[in-house]
């Protein structure tokens, strides 16, 4: 997801909503100034997370969705 961050409090509020939310496994930052949050998980709502972190933090785009296959 692209998020909309101008500021370190901004990338830390971020990073606290994608934790918070349910089967996440894993959230970071990507990206040449950190604006991709990648969240990992099992049963994420992507369109609730998206919505959640609109509200919270600043505009919000998903980029990509994939299925991560277990080895």
């Amino acid at each position: 997801m692209k998020v909309h961050m101008s500021c370190e409090k901004c990338r830390t509020k971020a990073l606290k909503v994608g934790a918070a939310a349910n089967g996440v496994n894993f959230v970071g930052l990507e990206g040449e100034s950190k604006e991709k949050l990648v969240v990992i998980g099992d049963g994420v709502d992507a369109v609730k997370l998206t919505n959640l972190l609109r509200k919270k933090v600043g505009q919000t785009d998903i980029i990509s969705l994939a299925e991560v296959k277990a080895n």
